[in-house]
Formats: C-alpha cells, structure tokens, sequence
C-alpha cells in the first residue's frame, strides 16, 4: 500500500525579529554572564510570572534542573527517587548522577502518567523525591500526588519539560505548591537550543540553589567565598534574550495545538488499531508537547517500522520513550536491586506503551486543519501498511 505524502508543516524552532532585537541587545549591554547582564534576571522574572510560581532560576538544561533541584531538595547517596518507568532517561540520571537510586514505578496506560498508587507502593524511609513527568504536557494526577506527599511527607519535583504554560484545574504549575523543572532544548514547546530552569515556592530552597548552580558563589561575592559546594549552571545572557522572545509567543502557540488536536484526536480515535493518548481532563489548559497514541500489539519492530513509514511519508513521527529500565545507561549507577524482567512485571503498562507508542512533533499540531486531516490519513495508511 502507498503511503500518500504530507503536507509542509511549520518549521521549528520558530522565530522573528523578536528573538533577533534581544540578541543584538544582549550583544550591546557588553556582559555576556548572568552576573553582569540583565537578561538572565528579567526572563526569570518573567518565566515565574508566567507560571505563577515566587521563583525561577534559569540554568544550562533540563537535566541539570532536574539534578540541582533534586540536589537543593536533599537528594544524595543512599536516597531513592520514584519516578516513571516510562519517561526520557534524564529523569532517572539526575537522581543517579547524585548517588541515589532511581526507584522506576508504573504509569497509567492512558494517560502515560505516573501511576500515583503504583507510587504510594514505593515509597521507603529512604525516599526523598517523587517526580512525576507531565507527558505531551498533560499533567500528571497532581491532587492524589499532593495527598500521597501530604501522608508520607515526601516533597514533589515536577518534571514539567513537556508543560510549559499548562494548568491543572486552573492552576499554572508554579502554583501547585512543589518545585517544577524546565527543558528548553531544541525541541521543546519554547527554545533556545538548549536551557532549562527550575520554579520554586520558596525563598529558601531557591537562594541554595542559586549558590549551588553558581559554583556555590553568593552574587556578590569579590574574594572568593565560596559557601557551598556547587557547580557552573548559568544560563549565558543570549540564550536568555532568546527565551524572553519564545516565551511572548507561547500561550498563542499552545493555543492553535488546543485547536488542532480536538480535530486530531477524533480522527486518531477512528483509525482502527490506534489508541490516542487520553488526558487527565483536569489537564484544562494542555501544552501538547507532543501528539502521542498507542497501536496496542504492534510490537517494538512492528511499530519502529510504522514511524519509518510516516517518516518517509513525510510526518515527523518518533518512537515512544524506551522504558528506562530496558536501557543500558539505567544500569549503569544509582540502580534498584532488581532484573529489568522484574521491574517490567511489575510495570506492564510502562512495558507496553514503551513498545506501541508513537509520538508526531507538536509542530504537527502548528498545520492548518486541512493539513491536519492530511496527517490522520496518512496515519491510516501506515497502519494499514502494517
């Protein structure tokens, strides 16, 4: 069967003469580094805003957000972080990085979300962190995750790198009470090539942090005081001046996804064999990262071979997240004392949408509605080619 070809999608990244005026203004204020520039400051002050949260601290990546925040949050040797079998690998190299062992834990076979009782099960008296991953930028059950925090006094660390701008029941996620790490590599819904940050609800953990990403150098610092150990994880001031841009245009982008995806998924949902994610409908403002849906039973062959199809289609499709426990990097440091056989037995649906997931860029959603319709048949046809 022929697979028809498809439309021209949006480019990404997307830029204007926006993300060109702060290079250039970056460029004149004559300081490069966050400690003699403005811009650094001012995204951070704009990016909290935007999230509701008190604070933001802009740093080199996502995954550097996730391991300093688990840093500043007491995570080290001899702790254990749950978090989702079924999410990218810096989720669980951050907590290993550290020394601590991450704890992988089943996810919700619709919504792909941290499974919150498969959760409660894991919790030991060396837990120190549960980090739920809000996948596609659908939020993961963040009531059951407050009550499951509440009851064991373990905190939450959101990795929100797919949910910039997303709500849950009307709450930004700098307003749902825990530290909440960014991504803003290349692909992300905003981007400077590379970047992350981390949002904070209080002063305290923040200020540590701050010292932390900063060699452990207060900001004022002129001899050296270095307070506590630390690292370098400043974000540089062009890369600031180009997330000041990308953030302007984020909510209108989010937008035009809300719109193309309630023409997308009813289109999915008709294709026989295919199973589209189906969100936590307290998700009322979803970033949609990525539109995601399962073949259930294709097999990891059979669907590698269905994204090179729509590849070559022309689609901008990617294999699901392997679980991180059937990588080799997972077993490298920082592991439970268990198979990966057994990890996947007790995380059968991780198991699973690791194998029949598949994931189209959220440039998709950016196409026309004709375009989007285009992009379902092409779907059919390569499901049906299957």
């Amino acid at each position: 069967m022929n697979v028809r070809q498809a439309p021209e999608y949006p480019q990404w990244p997307q830029y204007d003469a926006t993300e060109r005026d702060g290079l250039v203004r970056a460029l004149e204020q004559g300081q490069w580094w966050r400690m003699g520039g403005s811009e650094v400051d001012s995204f951070e002050r704009e990016f909290a805003e935007f999230h509701g949260a008190r604070h933001a601290l802009a740093v080199t990546n996502g995954t550097h957000a996730l391991e300093l925040a688990l840093q500043v949050m007491g995570v080290g040797p001899g702790s254990e972080v749950i978090v989702p079998a079924f999410t990218f690998i810096s989720s669980s190299q951050a907590a290993q990085r550290l020394g601590a062992v991450a704890v992988p834990v089943d996810v919700d076979p619709h919504t792909y979300n941290i499974d919150v009782a498969a959760a409660r099960a894991a919790v030991t008296e060396r837990t120190r962190v549960i980090m739920p991953v809000h996948m596609a930028g659908f939020l993961a059950d963040m009531d059951a995750l407050a009550e499951l925090s509440a009851d064991t006094g373990v905190p939450l660390l959101q990795d929100a790198a797919h949910a910039h701008a997303a709500r849950w029941r009307g709450k930004r996620v700098g307003e749902l009470g825990s530290v909440a790490a960014f991504s803003f590599q290349n692909g992300k819904l905003m981007t400077a090539g590379e970047g992350g940050a981390v949002l904070f609800p209080d002063t305290e953990l923040y200020e540590k942090a701050f010292l932390r990403h900063s060699c452990g150098r207060p900001r004022t610092d002129r001899h050296y005081k270095h307070e506590i150990a630390g690292s370098n994880l400043r974000l540089n001031e062009f890369s600031a001046a180009v997330l000041r841009a990308q953030l302007g245009r984020l909510e209108g982008q989010i937008r035009t996804r809300q719109e193309r995806w309630a023409v997308l998924a009813p289109l999915l949902e008709k294709i026989d064999g295919i199973d589209p994610q189906r969100p936590d409908e307290r998700t009322d403002f979803p970033s949609h990262y990525m539109a995601m849906f399962r073949v259930p039973g294709i097999g990891e062959d059979g669907r590698n071979a269905l994204v090179d199809r729509l590849v070559a289609a022309g689609v901008p499709a990617f294999a699901g997240f392997r679980a991180i426990y059937r990588t080799d990097a997972f077993w490298e440091m920082g592991a439970p004392d268990e198979t990966p056989d057994a990890i996947a037995e007790r995380c059968p649906h991780s198991e699973a949408i690791s194998q029949d997931s598949v994931w189209l860029h959220h440039r998709t959603l950016l196409a026309d509605e004709q375009a989007i319709h285009l992009t379902a048949e092409i779907v059919a046809d390569a499901v049906a080619a299957a």
